[in-house]
């Protein structure tokens, strides 16, 4: 009688650890981004970015830069260091990863070959979003950029190859190592105005609250790319009507 009561405190003691965790984490994530803001894999790269000591202040989620054009290209996590800008895309997949660096479309592999699914090269999608940053400053030209592509979900990139050498290409187990071998191992970065970056970067988050861009910059994507989800847009245009409801005000500083 006495093992089955020891077996349901155990149990018991490892829900209560788990959720204890689980509500710490989720406090962490909100000091550097809402949390309704963007998919579950982002937040988990913000989780392990603010873990290993990246100032919730110079996280940039979401973020909405304004392009040449009228439109606006959409940047997962933007992070100013002292090395430089890091400009992360998060991707979440399953199966095998093929594509090379200067393919159009990659292709995802399920079922051992028996499904087969094209999307986007995102060493392309990450590279426009760079190319599109560093227009809107003049000093951008003499800022590194660092181009971090994060592969979540359980997936294997396969064969990937001809990836440019200012892309890195990681599964979330890399992310320390990687931050590491980009601060470490670069000189300081020579900013000319912290503030006009701040203040870029953070108009650049308040764009992904308003909904009229958001909703015209998903149709957008869903026109060039037809694989984006419905869903998915739907989520992101109604996470902003949330957002705008409750919105506050926050300050920003790196």
């Amino acid at each position: 009688m006495i093992a089955p009561i020891i077996f349901i405190c155990m149990i018991l003691s490892v829900a209560v650890i788990v959720v204890i965790k689980h509500i710490k984490d989720q406090k962490l994530i909100a000091t550097a981004t809402d949390l309704s803001r963007g998919t579950p894999s982002e937040r988990k790269l913000i989780l392990k970015l603010l873990k290993y000591g990246i100032s919730p202040k110079a996280i940039f989620h979401d973020a909405y830069f304004p392009k040449s054009c009228g439109e606006y290209t959409q940047a997962d996590v933007v992070v100013p260091t002292k090395a430089g800008i890091i400009v992360f895309e998060v991707k979440d997949y399953s199966g095998w990863i093929f594509g090379r660096g200067h393919h159009q479309y990659w292709t995802q592999v399920l079922a051992y070959g028996e499904e087969k699914y094209r999307f986007y090269n995102p060493v392309k999608q990450n590279e426009g979003h760079i190319v599109n940053i560093k227009r809107l400053l003049p000093q951008f030209a003499n800022v590194p950029f660092y181009s971090v592509i994060v592969f979540y979900g359980n997936c294997e990139l396969k064969n990937v190859s001809s990836i440019p050498e200012d892309t890195i290409i990681i599964y979330p187990s890399q992310i320390k190592s990687t931050l590491n071998y980009i601060l470490n191992s670069n000189p300081l970065a020579q900013y000319a105005d912290k503030r006009e970056i701040l203040d870029l970067f953070k108009k650049a988050v308040e764009n992904g609250d308003d909904v009229g861009i958001v909703n015209s910059h998903i149709a957008k994507m869903r026109q060039r790319y037809p694989d984006v989800s419905a869903d998915y847009a739907s989520l992101r245009i109604i996470r902003r009507f949330v957002k705008m409801m409750f919105r506050y005000n926050r300050r920003r500083y790196w």
